[in-house]
């Protein structure tokens, strides 16, 4: 089958084949994205004087039958058809003739690509940021549960304070604040709309990049017609940076919850029917799904430094390097997803033993509460110290288990709603039901 590009020769079967590569599957991924960033551009053409009104309406009822295909789960891309663009371009062509031959004016593969990238990005990182924000709550409220449920805290692996589970659980999800303050980030280098850039250059057409932008929901242009060019793996890095940083929080999480499993810790426990077995070992009770977030996580960490060094050295322009980014970027935010739904699951049924500290093995966890009980009395904070570690050393070190911690973010003052707040603030700024008009109206 001839491509978009092809004019006479035919090109030789093993460098089609290495430069389509994985593109079909990928461009599934982005099928409804281009059908969008078309409805956008037919749109604008029309209303420039490109198309006429007529073949407007023609070209935009055949984009939402084939956008309603595609919802529903029926669209593949025909063998031999190089990618999603041409797909589309054939099947407007086969159905309209030359009107739907007309849709490819004034622009270019490199900026169809550039939006339908861009539409899929943001409404991954739209997703995701629900996804976080439910995760977020469950730990606030399991927090908020357990405010009281002393645990050990640790340094260097070695027993250091009095912690509590509320504390522990909250850390987590103040962390998420953070990681979603990034995610914004990623969304607002995203949203801006980089479709009238052509092949890089720009069109010696009057296009109104300005309509498009409004018509797709996008708070800005890429202005630029170079750097929207330029953009194309930038865009995607930062991206990746934004998913790595939910991921590392997940999978330091993860090994908590698989060491505090451990018999030699117990500080927790789950459901058998959350657990697995061993084919020898009758008495397991394995951390498989803490293991598997972690190994999945600990892979999307790797992403932005993978896409770093696919681009780099790399001009302006556009180069076909570019294509291989969507290979492990795309399939990432479901797997992203799908571990922030199973650390929910395990959290939302996780057991925690009461009174841990009862045990004398914890007693020097209470050597700096003890030392401050004497500064409060009175005693310089080196004196008391000395004293403290000498009691220790002498086996008379005297404690109780009471802890009264009142600053703020500490044991007894949580500030789960300060933290909340912070979460609202971050999650109100992402816009996503203005996108949600818009890519609603331009299918009307």
């Amino acid at each position: 089958m001839s491509k978009l590009w092809q004019k006479n020769n035919e090109v030789a079967s093993a460098v089609e084949k290495f430069t389509i590569g994985n593109d079909q599957a990928m461009d599934q991924y982005l099928a409804s994205y281009d059908v969008l960033g078309s409805i956008a551009h037919i749109t604008m053409l029309s209303e420039v004087g490109l198309l006429t009104v007529d073949e407007m309406v023609q070209l935009k009822k055949a984009l939402v039958e084939i956008h309603q295909t595609i919802q529903d789960g029926e669209f593949k891309l025909a063998p031999g058809v190089e990618d999603i663009h041409s797909q589309v371009e054939l099947l407007l062509t086969s159905k309209l003739g030359d009107v739907g031959k007309k849709i490819h004016s004034a622009r270019s593969r490199n900026d169809q690509v550039l939006v339908d990238i861009k539409l899929f990005l943001r409404a991954e990182l739209i997703q995701l940021s629900a996804s976080v924000n439910d995760f977020f709550k469950l730990l606030q409220t399991k927090s908020e549960a357990h405010k009281n449920d002393l645990l050990p805290g640790y340094t260097h692996l070695q027993l250091a304070m009095p912690s509590s589970f509320g504390l522990w659980l909250g850390a987590y999800a103040e962390s998420l604040v953070d990681d979603m303050t990034m995610l914004h980030a990623a969304y607002n280098v995203v949203n801006k709309n980089p479709l009238g850039s052509a092949a890089g250059y720009g069109s010696s057409f009057p296009i109104n990049r300005t309509r498009t932008t409004e018509l797709l929901g996008f708070e800005s242009l890429n202005f630029n017609v170079v750097y929207a060019q330029m953009g194309r793996g930038k865009a995607e890095r930062i991206t990746a940076m934004a998913m790595a940083n939910i991921a590392d929080t997940l999978a330091k999480l993860s090994m908590d919850a698989c060491l505090f499993m451990n018999q030699n810790f117990g500080f927790i426990q789950f459901p058998d029917t959350l657990t697995t077995g061993s084919s020898i070992m009758p008495h397991k009770k394995n951390p498989d799904v803490f293991e598997l977030i972690r190994s999945y996580c600990n892979r999307i960490k790797a992403l932005p430094n993978e896409i770093m060094l696919m681009t780099t050295n790399l001009p302006s322009g556009y180069h076909r390097d570019l294509q291989l980014l969507k290979e492990h970027l795309f399939p990432a935010f479901s797997q992203l997803k799908t571990c922030i739904e199973m650390a929910s699951l395990m959290i939302e049924n996780m057991e925690v033993k009461k009174d841990l500290l009862g045990d004398t093995k914890y007693q020097y966890l209470f050597s700096v509460e003890e030392v401050n009980k004497l500064v409060n009395a009175g005693m310089p904070f080196r004196d008391a110290y000395k004293k403290i570690g000498l009691d220790i050393e002498a086996g008379k070190f005297n404690y109780t288990t009471e802890v009264n911690h009142s600053h703020e973010g500490s044991i007894g003052n949580l500030c789960t709603s300060q933290i909340a707040d912070q979460m609202k603030i971050i999650q109100s700024k992402l816009g996503a039901d203005k996108v949600q008009a818009c890519l609603s109206q331009l299918l009307k």
